[in-house]
């Protein structure tokens, strides 16, 4: 038997291909405001800690985690990218998820794109974020990169970072999430001139 993949928060209102969904009459889906506020109300706060976040959770708790009052690492993940997508959303015409951009493929973007910050401020902070050695300072410090993110209308895929932040849990899986940045950032080997792909 498989199980489903859950549809997270931004499935609703976003395509594969990074576009609102439509409906028959070519509407927009957008999320709702009052959503994206609920869940930038989750920003430093733990998973569960916040009620009216309960209903958003698509994460499966199994009778065994309830009975141990134990939250699976995956929820917490989950609160977390639902509480950055709210802050990174907040105000965009375009959708912040884009399926297949991971964090360091967003911030070479970033880094192409911007002339507010230096390539090495930015270097040195996702180099920061890397090393964190906890998922609430990972949490603390991805915050700041999700509103530099926004000063370029960099999307990111929520899907992904979701799954970084559950790893980052597991100290024997934090380096596999370090080099999946590393691939994405690539700044040692890349042509200045090219675009990764959005």
């Amino acid at each position: 038997m498989t199980s489903a993949r859950p549809q997270r928060y931004w499935h609703r209102f976003i395509a594969d291909d990074g576009t609102w969904r439509k409906d028959s009459s070519e509407r927009e889906y957008r999320p709702v405001p009052q959503d994206l506020a609920v869940f930038r109300s989750g920003l430093g706060r733990e998973a569960g800690a916040v009620p009216k976040f309960w209903p958003y959770y698509t994460t499966a708790v199994t009778d065994d985690d309830a009975y141990r009052d134990r939250l699976p690492d995956e929820l917490h993940a989950e609160h977390a990218a639902l509480a950055l997508f709210g802050r990174h959303q907040q105000s965009k015409d375009t959708p912040m998820h884009r399926r297949g951009v991971g964090l360091g493929a967003a911030w070479l973007v970033l880094r192409r794109r911007t002339d507010k910050f230096s390539a090495d401020a930015l270097d040195r902070k996702l180099t920061v974020a890397a090393a964190s050695t906890s998922v609430p300072v990972l949490r603390t410090r991805l915050r700041g990169l999700i509103d530099q993110l926004r000063t370029v209308d960099q999307p990111l895929d929520y899907d992904r970072l979701l799954c970084d932040l559950r790893d980052w849990s597991d100290p024997s899986r934090r380096d596999a999430v370090r080099q999946r940045w590393a691939l994405g950032y690539r700044i040692w080997s890349t042509d200045p001139a090219a675009e990764p792909e959005n």
